[in-house]
Formats: C-alpha cells, sequence, structure tokens
C-alpha cells in the first residue's frame, strides 16, 4: 500500500513539474515529465491520474502542431474527461476544462474559451491541487481585456501594468524604475531583452543603465540620432522588425561584440502627458515567434504608465541634485565660520574638527541615529562660532583671565546663539544652535549660560561638553602643555555625575585608543601602523588610565601607555617605542 502511495504521490510531484515547463513554454521537458507520470499512473491503475497526463498530452500535441492536430486533442479531451468523470476527480476535471480554455483561446473561440475558464474556477475553489487559480484568473483578465493568448500567464501583463503604475509613488530612483519597468516590459512581452532609453536633450543623447541580458553596471549612452532607438526618437515611429537583419536601420555591431543575436525587434518612444517623447523602450526577441499587434498595444499602455513614473523620478532627482548642491552650499559656510575662529588664533586653530571627531565617535558608541550624528557634527563644527564677538587680548591671553575677562569669553555661548539664530535652518536644524549653545552647560545645572540641567541639556550638548573639555585639555594652549593623559582621565572621572552625563563619560572611555589617536593625528596627517592601530584597538581609554596610574605596571601594560603617549606627544618616551 505504501508503494502505491509513494508512486501517487511521484506521479503528482511531476505533474507539478510539467505546469511549471509549460509556464515557461518547455515544451519538450513537459512531455518527457508527462509521460514518465502517465506510464506511472498506468501501471498503479491511477486513474486522476491518467486523466490528468491526457489532458496535459493533449494540450503539448495541440502545442506542436496546431494545424493537424486538433481534432486528435479534442479526442485525447474526451477520454480525459470520461476518466474524471468516472472517479469524480474535481482536479482532473479543473485541469480539463483549463485545457479546453487553453485551445480555443490559441484558436480564438473567445466566448467558449470563457465558459471552460469560468467552469475550471468554479472547480477551482473546491479543491486545487496543482495551484491553478492564479493561471486561470490571468487568462480570464486577458480574454475581457482583448489580449493575445501568446501573452505569459506567470507574469501577467496587466499585473505589470499594475507594478509599473505603483512605482510611480513607490520609487524616486531613477535607475531602480527603469530596472522595475525593463523587467516588467520583458516578462509582460515574454521577449528575451529589453532596455529603457531616457533622452537627455541637453547633451542629445540617449542613455541607460538598464540593459536586461547585459552588464547592467555599465551606463549606455549614445547620440540621440544613432540606433533604432534614436530613429524613434526623432520620428516618433514604433518599429516591429520581423527580421533585424533585413532590415538597413538595424546596426548589427553591438551582436558582433556581445555574440548575441537579434531576430525580432519592437521599439517604441515613450511620450509624457503633453506628447513630448522623453525616451524609447526598446524590447528584443519575443519567445516563440514576433510581436504581434496586441504586443504593441500593451507596450503602448506601458509607456503610458511609465512616462509618467519616468517623469515624477526625473523630477526628484533635480530637487535631490538642488538639496545636494543647497547642502554642500552651507556645509562650506559652516566651515568658512569655523575658519574665521581659526584664523583669530593659531593656537587653538582645529579645536572645532576634533571636537566634532570627538564627539561623532562617542555618538557612534552610544548608537545615535545617522541623521543626529550629523546634526552633532555640524553643531560641534559651529560650538566656537561666538568667539568671533571676543576681544583677542581675552582670546589669546597666555596667563590667568581675570574674572571679568572670564566673564566676557563667557558670553562666545550668547553670541553663538545670536549668531546661528539668525541663519534660516529648517525645524530639524534648529536642534543645532541648540546643541551649539549647550556645550558650556553642566549635568548639575552649575555651567552656563542658561544653567540647564540633568537631561534638560539636549543630548548632543551632553556630548559635546565631554568631546570640548576633553580636546581643551589634550591640547597645547597659550598658557601651557598637552595635560599628562592620566590627569586628563581623572577630570573626566571627577566630572562625571556633576559637570558630565555620567553614561557619555563611561561610554567616552571606552572608546578603542586607536581611534582617539587618529584624531590626535588628524591635523598632522601623520599615520598610525597597521600593527600599532592593532595593539591599540585592544585597549580604552580608561585601560591606558589603569596602566598610567598603577604603581607597578606589567611589561606589556607598560608597553601599551608608552606607544599611546607616543601618538599623544609625537614624540618617542623613554622607552624608545618606534611607531
Amino acid at each position: 500500500m505504501s508503494e502505491v502511495v509513494n508512486n501517487i504521490e511521484t506521479v503528482e510531484s511531476l505533474i507539478f513539474e510539467v505546469f511549471k515547463s509549460i509556464d515557461i513554454k518547455d515544451y519538450q521537458q513537459a512531455r518527457r515529465k508527462v509521460e514518465a507520470a502517465n506510464v506511472i499512473s498506468k501501471n498503479i491503475r491511477y486513474i486522476e491520474g491518467l486523466s490528468i497526463c491526457l489532458s496535459l498530452i493533449a494540450f503539448l500535441e495541440y502545442t506542436e502542431d496546431k494545424n493537424n492536430r486538433y481534432e486528435n486533442s479534442m479526442q485525447l479531451l474526451k477520454d480525459s474527461i470520461f476518466m474524471a468523470q468516472r472517479v469524480n476527480s474535481v482536479t482532473a476535471l479543473l485541469v480539463c476544462e483549463l485545457t479546453l480554455g487553453n485551445i480555443n483561446f490559441s484558436e480564438e473561440n473567445r466566448d467558449t474559451a470563457l465558459i471552460h475558464y469560468n467552469n475550471a474556477l468554479a472547480l477551482a475553489k473546491d479543491e486545487d491541487k496543482y495551484s491553478l487559480a492564479d493561471n486561470i484568473n490571468t487568462r480570464i483578465r486577458q480574454l475581457q481585456n482583448n489580449m493575445d493568448y501568446s501573452l505569459p500567464t506567470k507574469s501577467d501583463p496587466l499585473v505589470s501594468l499594475v507594478k509599473i503604475s505603483r512605482s510611480i509613488t513607490a520609487l524616486t530612483d531613477i535607475d531602480e524604475l527603469l530596472k522595475v519597468i525593463a523587467e516588467e516590459t520583458k516578462n509582460a512581452m515574454q521577449a528575451d531583452r529589453c532596455t529603457v532609453f531616457l533622452w537627455d536633450k541637453d547633451s542629445d543623447e540617449l542613455w541607460s543603465k538598464v540593459a536586461l541580458g547585459l552588464d547592467e553596471s555599465k551606463e549606455i549612452r549614445f547620440p540621440a540620432d544613432k540606433g533604432l532607438a534614436g530613429y524613434v526618437v526623432q520620428s516618433g515611429e514604433t518599429l516591429n522588425i520581423i527580421d533585424a537583419y533585413k532590415d538597413s536601420r538595424f546596426n548589427p555591431e553591438v551582436d558582433t561584440k556581445t555574440g548575441y543575436r537579434t531576430k525580432t525587434i519592437l521599439c517604441m518612444p515613450i511620450m509624457n502627458n503633453n506628447k513630448e517623447i522623453i525616451g524609447a523602450i526598446q524590447v528584443l526577441n519575443k519567445i516563440g515567434g514576433v510581436f504581434t499587434a496586441n504586443d504593441e498595444d500593451l507596450l503602448i499602455a506601458i509607456g503610458g504608465s511609465a512616462s509618467i513614473a519616468l517623469e515624477n523620478a526625473q523630477l526628484f532627482d533635480k530637487m535631490l541634485q538642488m538639496y545636494h548642491e543647497q547642502k554642500l552650499m552651507f556645509d562650506s559656510f559652516i566651515d568658512t565660520l569655523a575658519m574665521s575662529i581659526d584664523a583669530r588664533d593659531k593656537i587653538t586653530a582645529g579645536h572645532s574638527a576634533r571636537v566634532r571627531m570627538y564627539a561623532v565617535l562617542l555618538a557612534q558608541t552610544i548608537r545615535m541615529n545617522a541623521k543626529d550624528i550629523g546634526l552633532l557634527a555640524k553643531a560641534a563644527t559651529l560650538h566656537d562660532i561666538g568667539k568671533i564677538g571676543i576681544r583677542d587680548s581675552v582670546l589669546q591671553k597666555e596667563g590667568k583671565l581675570t574674572d571679568e575677562e572670564y566673564k566676557h569669553i563667557q558670553e562666545h555661548v550668547r553670541i553663538t546663539h545670536n549668531i546661528l539664530n539668525r541663519i534660516y535652518m529648517s525645524q530639524d536644524f534648529r536642534i543645532i544652535t541648540e546643541m551649539a549653545c549647550s556645550h558650556h552647560e553642566k549635568w548639575d545645572g552649575s555651567g552656563y549660560c542658561r544653567h540647564l540641567k540633568g537631561e534638560e541639556i539636549t543630548l548632543g550638548g551632553r556630548i559635546l561638553a565631554v568631546a570640548d573639555v576633553f580636546d581643551a585639555i589634550t591640547s597645547k594652549r597659550h598658557y601651557r602643555d598637552k595635560m599628562p593623559i592620566v590627569n586628563v582621565i581623572e577630570i573626566l572621572l571627577k566630572g562625571s555625575g556633576s559637570h558630565f552625563e555620567p553614561r557619555l563619560v563611561d561610554e567616552f572611555l571606552a572608546i578603542p585608543v586607536n581611534k582617539i589617536v587618529g584624531v590626535f593625528l588628524s591635523e598632522s596627517h601623520g599615520k598610525i601602523s597597521r600593527e600599532n592601530e592593532l595593539k591599540l584597538s585592544r585597549y580604552s581609554l580608561l585601560d591606558i588610565y589603569k596602566f598610567g596610574s598603577a604603581e607597578n605596571s606589567s611589561p606589556e601594560d607598560k608597553e601599551i601607555f608608552e606607544l599611546f603617549n607616543f601618538y599623544y606627544h609625537g614624540k618617542p618616551v623613554e622607552l624608545g617605542v618606534q611607531a
């Protein structure tokens, strides 16, 4: 009994494969598998299987020779129906009705075909073992829209039109949109290749990055009066060529270079709503025949939807270019403002750039999102712009500031706010001003100039507070040299919970020190050897603090501490570590 069950499962599996082969028009493969299923069904007297196999053989017989085997195919179908009714098999009857529908559709007996398809669809509601309902629905839609039987069922042209229409709102990237249109057009037309060309009127060229079947990473670009696509764009005509090599307008050079053999061509202009030509669709090599009038109608419909999508995408692309240009102008404006401070004082030049790098490292460590990191980076670049209003005698003083001078330099935060507040920014960019003006606020509320406390201070401001102090005490000033790294880290640790948010101090001290060294070297354009970078990547600033403050460090810990100091101070230390 189990052997019979196994054989039935084998038959059903083969029939599944037959339907798949028919869908892609691999009729030889379908024939081999249906004959194998038929033999097994005979051996085990599996009547449902025999009925289905007879229906499929009838269809394949008809497909092989429509002129001479129609009558024979219809007789086979009568036998198939008899067997299906004998065992009361819904599935076998469904396949019979579908096959009758397909043959009548192919014969242009559209009313009869529709009757059989509707019968099949009704049966599929009760039992659809081979998942044929989609196939039947596609055929019904094709009939109702006066389309040709030669169109595929797996890629319904109407579904392709819907997909392209959806792309009008779903896609804004031109390259991706071209790919969708080309892929869906190829499937709907049941062709081998498809290319969608756009007309660049500024350069008078046709271009595309999509040529299905070719290397899609390369852009195709040529004069708009060359080739078949050029002819179509210039003339506005549709070309339906049955034999490319017999048409004088066809250029066989591409075939010669690629080894491809072009046979049939359907090429049509793409027009916008104003009836202006904006490009062309070129479809090559209709599978199993030539392009029909129905194909031309379908391509017109696709072109109509595609033109709307392409115009929208081109408009969006122009908007992106404008946005990119505006962003470049804004970024360069920010950099210019920051450079104006550097020009005031060469000793502190580069401070804003380093603060930006430290702030970004900390933001990445706490997994801040990319958009907010971008805003933080701009705030860091601009955080000291208010110093443009501070007197040179105070800004460049080499000694300790008096109380009056300290109050004066604190004014740079208010000046920063006034300057940035006058720059027109979108609502998203308003946070830049808020972050930039908060870098001297303290976690306990004792900072300036608004005496904000805790989370009243924007996260970006709290990050900048850590980055600003770290760079200030690790950099040379008029009145002192760089502070020893152990003392630097002690200041951060002592300020945790008062000056700084504790979590941010912990996260900053956990950053691998090879990244910190990268900031040290940014101004001098120095490089760290790969070996030393790997060594330092295993340790954090907190490790460096422990190694430097321990009374008895191991030789390995001491080596790492001295290696870090080599890059920090820019000169060898007592062990003579070489970079």
